[in-house]
């Protein structure tokens, strides 16, 4: 079955560039962003690991420990691992899991038939402290992500699970937001200072309340 929003992340064991790890014993009680690439050392995969390892601090101030994963050995995770840091000029120091069995991969469905049946796509799974998926991303082979988008939706998370509110269209960190509609009248008053469009009321815009 499909891993859904709010499903829990599934726990697992893994071999990785920084040792073995029991996933949710290593997130503790951060965040989580897990992703996988096709396959070491080849061009794509090598600007998205680098563009990661140039943004660590960015996740680190969220509160979110980035590891990533593919099918290839850790050998080959720890060679490739020098190229990188040297191509991309950057320090990596997330781990990388070897999931040369595909266990983990298969657990979080990032292995497409149609695609490849033995690499793994682009996945992003992005984990609350609550070890629950917030978000799924699925990318194809041919497109490298947008880390700084990544980052702005993690934002946005976890800006709605502090306060009753959500995102939206193009939203940016800093930017108003939308109280939101489970809340009445009268309780988003108590909270929230906003302005309602005349044209639907239930677009109620407010400050960006982690702007306080």
């Amino acid at each position: 079955m499909a891993l859904g929003l709010e499903s829990n992340a599934p726990n697992f064991k893994a071999i990785t560039t920084s040792g073995p790890i029991d996933f949710h014993n290593w997130l503790g009680d951060a965040w989580g962003l897990l992703f996988s690439h096709p396959e070491d050392y080849t061009p794509v995969c090598t600007t998205e690991l680098g563009a990661v390892a140039q943004l660590e601090k960015e996740f680190s101030d969220r509160n979110v420990k980035a590891i990533a994963l593919s099918v290839d050995s850790l050998e080959s995770h720890h060679g490739w691992k020098v190229e990188i840091e040297k191509s991309m000029n950057v320090k990596i120091g997330f781990p990388i899991i070897a999931d040369e069995d595909a266990k983990i991969a298969q657990l979080y469905g990032m292995i497409h038939e149609n695609s490849s049946s033995t690499h793994t796509i682009r996945s992003v799974f992005v984990i609350g402290a609550d070890k629950k998926i917030k978000l799924h991303l699925t990318y194809p082979m041919s497109v490298g992500r947008n880390f700084d988008e990544i980052l702005r939706v993690i934002d946005a998370l976890q800006l709605s699970c502090k306060h009753q509110v959500v995102t939206p269209a193009n939203w940016n960190q800093g930017d108003d937001v939308i109280v939101d509609v489970s809340l009445s009248d009268e309780e988003a008053k108590e909270l929230y200072p906003y302005e309602s469009s005349e044209e639907a009321s239930y677009l109620r815009f407010t400050p960006n309340p982690s702007s306080d």
